[in-house]
């Protein structure tokens, strides 16, 4: 029987922005943003995607849904080439694709109204009358938690999750089939975000949407995630599913992100070995050879510095880009974690027990 074709489907795809000209007006210094990225997103599931800030994250979620164009790859929705398409043909597809902001407050403008905000998408694509826009968004407020008679209400009005409530709202007004979701809750308080975030879910099951789903906290990514991709400068370092990536983890990189995590349970935050890496990322204007993360991996041997580890999958399905763990399939989660800390390279990473009453 023939696999069904993902919902999202993205090869090798490269975007790099110019950050200086010469005098003639030639590029002469670029910004790595995505090099060589492959993923899939299936229908109805959740691909988080995970990193410090500056990995290139947004990026990927703004070229896969052509908001920003790449310099190479192919990028496939329902089968379809969106980079081969024209432009009538991409705009009769933006309902099916649409994107929760990361900042409700600058996401909807101050002058309009609730109902006039949400309604925005239905009357870009005349998809509907006035009568019939008012209905979506009554509809659609009660699916986000909130009553009909805000419709006439200015967003001043609203706390921040409320806020991201009418976000998201207009986000689905169109009843699309694949919401990038850029670190929707980040500006929410913790209480707030996990509304939200059961919320998303909700949402996902009752209306069958697919998420890729963007944040630097690995704990949020794990939560709603089907499968988590990893990203470090530009590129994708680990992906599997959730479970796995989040608890048994393979690249370096990943174990470093679990380690800075905050733990639920207050005793096993003390006891926690914490890695800390030694300096900043690289520049993606000047990124390194080989691997891009062995200028601060305690675990680099000679070839990461001159060779790129490519991407290889387990039959697990459980895929990690690394010239020292992906050779040794046992050297994963708490083993690998441990061997770091016990690396003896303190100038690239210091194990610290967290003491008690330390506040993080």
């Amino acid at each position: 029987m023939k696999p069904p074709v993902p919902l999202l489907s993205v090869r090798n795809l490269s975007r790099n922005f110019v950050v200086r000209r010469d005098m003639l007006g030639r590029p002469r210094e670029f910004v790595h943003a995505v090099d060589d990225v492959s993923f899939e997103v299936d229908a109805g599931t959740t691909l988080g995607i995970v990193g410090e800030s500056g990995s290139g994250k947004s990026t990927l979620g703004r070229l896969a849904l052509r908001l920003i164009e790449a310099d190479d790859g192919r990028i496939s929705f329902a089968g379809r080439d969106l980079r081969a398409l024209p432009p009538g043909e991409l705009r009769s597809l933006r309902s099916d694709m649409t994107m929760i902001f990361q900042d409700p407050y600058s996401a909807l403008d101050p002058r309009w109204t609730v109902g006039r905000s949400v309604a925005e998408p239905l009357r870009v694509t005349g998809s509907a009358n006035p009568a019939e826009q008012r209905a979506a968004v009554v509809e659609m407020l009660g699916l986000v938690g909130l009553d009909a008679d805000v419709v006439d209400r200015l967003p001043g009005a609203f706390s921040g999750g409320q806020r991201q409530r009418l976000v998201i709202a207009r986000a689905l007004i169109t009843r699309p089939r694949l919401v990038f979701c850029d670190e929707p809750v980040s500006a929410l308080d913790v209480s707030t975000r996990a509304q939200v975030l059961g919320l998303l879910r909700d949402l996902q099951r009752d209306l069958a949407l697919a998420y890729l789903f963007v944040s630097h906290d690995l704990g949020i990514v794990e939560a709603v995630s089907d499968r988590i991709a990893v990203m470090y400068l530009g590129s994708i370092v680990e992906v599997g599913p959730a479970g796995a990536v989040a608890h048994q983890y393979r690249h370096p990189y990943t174990a470093s992100l679990v380690s800075a995590s905050p733990a639920a349970d207050p005793v096993a935050q003390r006891a926690r070995r914490r890695v800390l890496l030694a300096g900043e990322p690289p520049s993606p204007v000047d990124p390194p050879s080989g691997c891009a993360f062995h200028p601060r991996c305690p675990l680099a041997q000679p070839i990461c510095a001159v060779e790129k580890p490519a991407l290889k999958t387990g039959h697990d399905g459980h895929a990690v880009a690394c010239h020292v763990t992906a050779g040794n399939p046992r050297l994963a989660g708490e083993a690998l974690l441990s061997r770091m800390t016990s690396s003896g390279q303190p100038t690239l990473v210091s194990p610290q027990p967290v003491a008690e009453g330390t506040c993080l």
